[in-house]
């Protein structure tokens, strides 16, 4: 009888067959339940990332930290129960850092029965990393998409973020770009900070070439006070409309590095498939060329080729070529060149958005879109790395300064 009711114990019949006091006392403390299955996935990450306590071997070269706690909270089922949330402090970037498994269990409605079953069953198999694997599997945005508390929460991340003062921030370059987003289009503006901080600043439903809405986004960013008047680098694709809403925005404020990769690819795609590869590789070493007047002379050589073999590409080539080489202009290639003659900085941000938008099937509507966007930047923002050579900023704020003549208005 003993080893029938141990057998029983193992499964979820086990708790069906007890007296309904029971189930009921069980399902009362689900809470408490629960909350012991998030403070083992939040201490797991801790010991992953920091290390057990009291140990000289230390995951990442030491890089984490414990750093206390901070109060906190999760929605389970239709409560939002408070909790104390371990930190850590991140040694390398001097700043205390999140847990990634509390920003997930942030951002959906835990599903509470489910999760329930999951921990009874087992706790009475004492099976704890099976069921801790299954309740991070069943974490997702997908299953949050239609949740109330997802919807709550990220309309409250979509509000804070469309209003987030930018004067805590000393911006030295702006990245726009746009993304297709299920057959729509939005328009991304990245802050690049003197430290080397990528800051996702803003974005609109609109096309780069609508240079009236896009002026709209920077002037946003402005209300917000987005800072621009030490000189400030503006990295595009190319795209007329942005560049026209750039200028008419900030002005004699502002330089233009036109995206040297787009500029590339635009010329070669003129070309037959057996000139593509010797022109691009010819266009790649002469934006390598250090100096400004080499590479804008060798530029200007395979101009002339092209003349020869395809007029449309050769006026592609000619057209802007002055602001490809901007960082050129400033001296900074050898410095900056590898991050900011290129968007490729914001097209890592773009491909991580997919990561987060990729499963929808269908917007319902612009605000879904919206809130689904924000969502995704803030917790990408989480995540991004500082560019290149961050340390070497500063050589940018002061060239800036002199291409502007920004000192000399000062002075005057």
């Amino acid at each position: 009888m003993e080893q029938h009711t141990e057998k029983r114990g193992k499964n979820l019949e086990w708790l069906l067959d007890q007296p309904v006091e029971i189930q009921f006392e069980i399902f009362r403390h689900h809470i408490e339940l629960s909350k012991l299955l998030i403070n083992q996935l939040l201490q797991d990450e801790v010991v992953q990332k920091a290390g057990e306590k009291y140990t000289r071997a230390k995951p990442f070269d030491g890089q984490f930290s414990r750093w206390g706690y901070n109060p906190g909270s999760v929605r389970i089922g239709e409560e939002k129960v408070k909790m104390e949330i371990p930190r850590l402090y991140d040694n390398k970037a001097e700043e205390t850092v999140g847990l990634e498994n509390y920003q997930k269990l942030k951002e959906i409605e835990l599903p509470s029965e489910q999760l329930l079953k999951k921990i009874i069953l087992g706790l009475s198999e004492h099976d704890y990393k099976t069921v801790t694997q299954q309740a991070i599997e069943s974490f997702g945005l997908s299953q949050s998409s239609v949740s109330r508390a997802f919807m709550e929460q990220s309309s409250k991340i979509l509000e804070d973020f469309e209003q987030r003062d930018l004067s805590h921030y000393d911006f030295v370059a702006l990245v726009i770009d746009g993304k297709h987003l299920l057959k729509e289009q939005v328009v991304i503006a990245l802050g690049v900070t003197n430290t080397g901080d990528k800051i996702p600043l803003g974005f609109i439903q609109t096309t780069t070439e609508n240079s009236i809405a896009v002026k709209g986004l920077l002037k946003n960013l402005i209300e917000r006070n987005f800072q621009f008047t030490e000189g400030l680098l503006a990295i595009l694709d190319g795209a007329k409309g942005l560049a026209k809403a750039i200028k008419e925005t900030f002005g004699e404020y502002v330089v233009i590095q036109r995206c040297q990769w787009h500029k590339r690819e635009n010329v070669v795609s003129y070309l037959k498939e057996e000139d593509e590869l010797h022109y691009r590789g010819k266009l790649q070493r002469a934006y390598l060329e250090p100096e400004y007047n080499a590479a804008k002379n060798k530029l200007l050589e395979i101009r002339d080729e092209l003349k020869e073999i395809n007029r449309s590409a050769a006026n592609s080539l000619e057209e802007g070529l002055e602001e490809t080489l901007t960082i050129h202009k400033l001296g900074l290639i050898e410095e900056l060149g590898k991050s900011l003659t290129t968007t490729n900085i914001i097209e890592n941000l773009n491909s991580q958005l997919n990561k987060y938008v990729g499963r929808i099937k269908r917007w319902v509507n612009p605000e879904m879109q919206a809130r689904w966007v924000a969502t995704a930047l803030v917790e990408v923002e989480q995540k991004m790395r500082r560019i290149n050579n961050h340390k070497k900023l500063y050589l940018l704020r002061t060239a800036l300064k002199s291409e502007l003549k920004l000192e000399q208005q000062k002075v005057a």
